[in-house]
């Protein structure tokens, strides 16, 4: 029995490009019986948590990976192999966004080095879609050299990938890429450049790449994709389109693609205990110390067993250099007179009490400390502290001078489409008029329940109805004249606008 593992698959976290969310690609290739899948969003790996929960869920192994478009060469899929191959992928990630503009990111082949790529396997994506007939000749030869020189650098892990779209070349193409194989001696796999779960998914696709084009569904034409091809395709599909040992040699990749998330711990700084003291004695000593301040006549036998359980507590999980990175943050800032306030379950401690990350008496309120820390829950606790907006930027120079500017980052934040503006790029995007896209924006309200909302269900209605019409009046009924894009709001609400 065929196995087969999809190596190359966008999610929407490649924002107006991939049109299904990483747990609908998750759960469908699990239904089609698939060995593994690999989510390979462009520069990015911002949707692979969703993917890692879902393949718990289904017991699908999953494979993280990212798509690369090289600036002076081919476009590449990398994998990661272990933990360091994903702490490879996450540099590179770094690397190629922190240089550009917001949204961009650019590498080299100069970046392609044996270091950056460690565990790491490649996959050198081919596509002739776009290449005019009389430069084939000329787009094989640059495969070839691209290809020989990445297989020089990372020997026995670099793959030529073979992605048969029905386009009317892929006879063609399979043969030129055999001979570039032989001649290189660099295998071939088989991969499917997925951008959805299911070819039903199309006509959101061709909607979303005519927003990322700023141009029309009808004007797009020719630079939308030429079928609906690009989704996960049966195992019975797969075996009729490729060659049987371009197929298994997906399994082959994914036998060697072990890394999972749930090896990732976190690893806390420790460059703020006295080098006599380790973590567990310094924090003890702080608590200690913020506790006779708070309490200055006497401490109530209450409140010094409690801290005893959370001490107890925070050495069996690990945590003192969780709890003194917050606290030697927020000892900056009171240092500078910079008001700031630890809130949210923190509050249930003591021992933030002590060390002055929160403010709030625990021994005038009834508290329950496993709201913040829980052996069951088996997490890091988390800490939220609000500083004051006008000097926030100190607390933050503070933090990069202390630890470096490569062990400080700020976290990135996934903005998402809502059904408003949802609605607006869809209705620009169909040819609606601004008028007409204003007055379907207009039937949302910010009180719609977003799960079962009535205005929002009566502007995609019109939608719908605009849909049609266009068809009949037209008389154009292929993938280029959506005639039902958009079944309900959540399609594209929630589709990332940003990420990693």
């Amino acid at each position: 029995m065929l196995e087969y593992a999809e190596l190359h698959c966008l999610s929407n976290f490649t924002f107006l490009r991939g049109a299904s969310h990483p747990e609908e690609l998750v759960k469908r290739a699990q239904e089609l019986g698939y060995r593994a899948l690999a989510l390979t969003d462009e520069c990015s790996l911002a949707g692979v948590v969703r993917a890692h929960v879902a393949a718990q869920k289904h017991h699908l192994p999953l494979i993280i990976g990212s798509e690369f478009s090289l600036a002076d060469g081919p476009k590449l899929v990398l994998l990661a192999t272990s933990r360091y191959g994903y702490r490879s992928l996450t540099r590179l990630v770094t690397q190629a966004r922190s240089t550009t503009p917001k949204g961009q990111y650019r590498l080299v082949t100069d970046d392609m080095t044996h270091e950056a790529l460690t565990d790491c396997l490649v996959l050198i994506l081919c596509s002739l879609e776009s290449t005019p007939s009389h430069t084939c000749a000329d787009y094989y030869r640059t495969l070839e050299q691209s290809t020989g020189w990445l297989s020089e650098l990372l020997p026995n892990r670099v793959w030529i990938g073979v992605e048969q779209l029905i386009n009317g070349q892929d006879s063609q193409h399979l043969e030129q890429l055999r001979n570039v194989s032989t001649r290189t001696r660099v295998p071939l796999v088989a991969s499917g450049d997925v951008h959805m779960h299911t070819r039903t998914r199309q006509r959101l696709q061709d909607t979303l790449n005519a927003i990322r084009l700023g141009i029309t569904v009808p004007q797009a034409g020719h630079l939308l994709y030429v079928n609906a091809e690009r989704h996960l395709r049966s195992l019975q599909l797969l075996e009729r389109m490729y060659p049987a040992d371009i197929l298994s040699e997906t399994t082959v990749i994914a036998e060697q693609c072990s890394f999972s998330l749930d090896e990732i711990r976190y690893q806390y700084p420790d460059k703020f205990c006295p080098d006599h003291l380790n973590p567990t004695v310094y924090l003890r000593h702080l608590v200690e110390k913020g506790m006779h301040q708070r309490w200055p006549n006497a401490v109530s036998e209450t409140i010094k067993k409690q801290i005893q359980h959370e001490l107890s507590l925070i050495e069996e999980l690990n945590y003192e250099a969780y709890f003194l990175t917050v606290y030697d943050i927020v000892r900056f800032a009171r240092s500078r007179n910079i008001f700031c306030q630890g809130r949210g379950s923190a509050a249930n401690s003591v021992v933030c009490f002590c060390l002055g990350i929160t403010e709030v008496d625990p021994a005038r309120m009834e508290i329950l400390f496993e709201r913040f820390i829980s052996r069951e829950r088996n997490e890091p606790p988390d800490i939220d502290v609000d500083f004051e907006h006008e000097r926030r930027e100190e607390v933050m120079q503070y933090v990069y001078r202390k630890y470096g500017r490569e062990h400080a980052a700020l976290t990135a934040a996934v903005v998402t489409y809502r059904p408003r503006s949802a609605i607006r790029d869809v209705g620009k995007a169909l040819g609606l008029s601004l008028d007409q896209v204003d007055r379907l924006a207009r039937n949302i309200s910010w009180g719609d329940d977003e799960n079962d909302p009535p205005a929002s269900a009566r502007s995609w209605l019109q939608l719908q109805k605009y849909f049609d019409f266009h068809s009949t009046r037209t008389g154009q009924r292929d993938h280029r004249i959506p005639s039902s894009s958009i079944t309900t709001h959540r399609r594209i609400s929630h589709l990332p606008g940003a990420s990693l």
